[in-house]
């Protein structure tokens, strides 16, 4: 029976691309350059400060003066992580449909605590989130399964009555490998050239709005008979 969810949090369960992108612009505008296009840094989100730094800077990790870039970037970021940055359309109404349904839910990403904590708690769901699992947490990274496994221990459920959604590969075969189902968030930040068909996830969703009909569907067809 489904009993839980899980959810990436950005791409999946928060928009945060605004905020990134409000302090690469000042970057860029303190250094003399002109504005970048946000489609380009909205495509390298899930790729983290590496990727979209290189993109918008055109540099690779490696270059010189990158790690001083990428720092001046995450410590921009510490200060102002939730100016622009919002649950998706149709987020605040599913978590208050599970809440209502007594079904916990949590988070699991690749966002470090650093961020992740304050993040959650200025957007005002740390009281409500039953389960948070960043990488400095755990010895694995996704898409190895063990931020997962970690996250159900937390919530007391078992795997395969959770379900995994995230908006990139890595979240599908993580939540296959934990043996959960799991749900392709196609609004998300969808790296360009990728074929989410491909990644072969238990269901695909186009909004936020079709994620309640499918689990409400899904615990209904899994509720124990009598």
């Amino acid at each position: 029976m489904l009993t839980s969810v899980l959810f990436d949090l950005d791409g999946t369960l928060l928009d945060t691309v605004d905020d990134f992108m409000a302090i690469i612009l000042a970057m860029r505008q303190e250094r003399g350059l002109p504005p970048v296009d946000a489609i380009r840094i909205r495509d390298r989100v899930s790729d983290g400060s590496v990727g979209m730094l290189s993109s918008a800077f055109n540099m690779q990790p490696t270059d010189p003066g990158f790690e001083a870039l990428r720092e001046e970037f995450l410590q921009r970021y510490d200060l102002a992580l939730a100016v622009h940055t919002r649950p998706f359309d149709g987020i605040p109404e599913l978590l208050d449909w599970l809440d209502g349904q007594g079904m916990p839910w949590g988070v699991v990403t690749n966002k470090l605590s650093r961020f992740s904590i304050p993040l959650l708690a200025a957007m005002g769901l740390e009281d409500r989130c039953h389960a948070l699992v960043c990488p400095d947490q755990v010895s694995h990274g996704k898409p190895h399964p063990e931020p997962l496994l970690k996250a159900c221990v937390q919530m007391g459920v078992e795997p395969h009555h959770s379900v995994y959604i995230g908006d990139h590969l890595r979240d599908i075969l993580a939540g296959k490998a934990a043996d959960m189902p799991t749900i392709a968030a196609l609004y998300g930040y969808i790296p360009p050239g990728e074929d989410p068909a491909g990644w072969q996830a238990t269901h695909s969703v186009r909004s936020p709005a079709e994620l309640r009909p499918w689990l409400a569907q899904r615990q209904l067809q899994e509720a124990p008979h009598v």
